[in-house]
């Protein structure tokens, strides 16, 4: 698999190395609490970075020592990102009857949310509308307004797969001002693009092209990788207009 991680400063990598031996050293001795922590500690910087197979290697080796949730969902996450749904799903259900079962509603959600993009990549856009659904409240109710953004985009990306552009719409306008409430500039640009193709869609080009305006320019604020790609759509969209004038 390729490995895309990108350049750690030499204490970063010196740190994670050491955690990795720590972690080896905890599952050698049977000490179950360090290993989950240490474990899931390495996991988020590596599924951060995509290595992938060394997630579902550390996580796997955790749960020798017994049923973790978040080994589980660190090691769903890394299978449901090598294209194995299935296996996926598995995990992050056993992850989310923990986390339900030790009142860790913000986890539940975003497993809830994970479990949702899983069957939407499916095709199951019922499954993963209904774990959404589930999700949302929870977001709210935890106070995670950057996760509620997210639910909220993930649904009305749902409903525009099921050609419901005004629920689709509908949903992307919730998630629009709170993307820019937390300042995620990235996720704003995200949910603007959702918004023009929805609007493209339902042939309304001027605003369309307003709302891609605004995407390219927050892809050139944040460095974002997709600018060279946004900005192709936005002149394509602009000749469609001039095409029909």
């Amino acid at each position: 698999m390729e490995d895309r991680e990108r350049p750690v400063n030499p204490a970063a990598a010196t740190t994670i190395a050491r955690r990795v031996e720590v972690h080896r050293l905890a599952v050698a001795g049977r000490q179950p609490e360090i290993a989950r922590d240490v474990g899931d500690r390495v996991c988020r910087v590596w599924l951060s970075t995509s290595r992938f197979a060394a997630v579902e290697a550390m996580a796997t080796a955790t749960l020798t020592l017994g049923p973790d949730a978040g080994s589980f969902y660190d090691r769903g996450w890394a299978r449901s990102s090598t294209g194995r749904p299935r296996p996926a799903l598995e995990d992050y259900q056993q992850a989310l009857t923990m986390y339900q079962q030790a009142g860790h509603r913000g986890n539940e959600a975003a497993t809830l949310t994970s479990i949702g993009r899983v069957y939407d990549s499916l095709g199951d856009r019922q499954r993963a509308l209904h774990h959404y659904h589930q999700a949302l409240p929870i977001r709210r109710e935890v106070g995670d307004r950057a996760g509620e953004a997210t639910t909220l985009n993930n649904i009305g990306s749902v409903y525009d797969s099921l050609g419901d552009r005004q629920r689709a719409l509908h949903h992307y306008h919730q998630a629009l001002p709170i993307t820019r409430e937390v300042g995620d500039r990235a996720g704003e640009a995200v949910t603007r693009y959702n918004i023009a193709m929805a609007l493209r869609a339902g042939g309304d080009l001027n605003q369309a092209i307003s709302e891609l305006e605004h995407v390219v320019d927050l892809d050139r604020q944040v460095g974002h990788p997709d600018l060279e790609a946004d900005t192709r759509v936005l002149e394509q969209l602009r000749q469609e207009r001039a095409e029909r004038q």
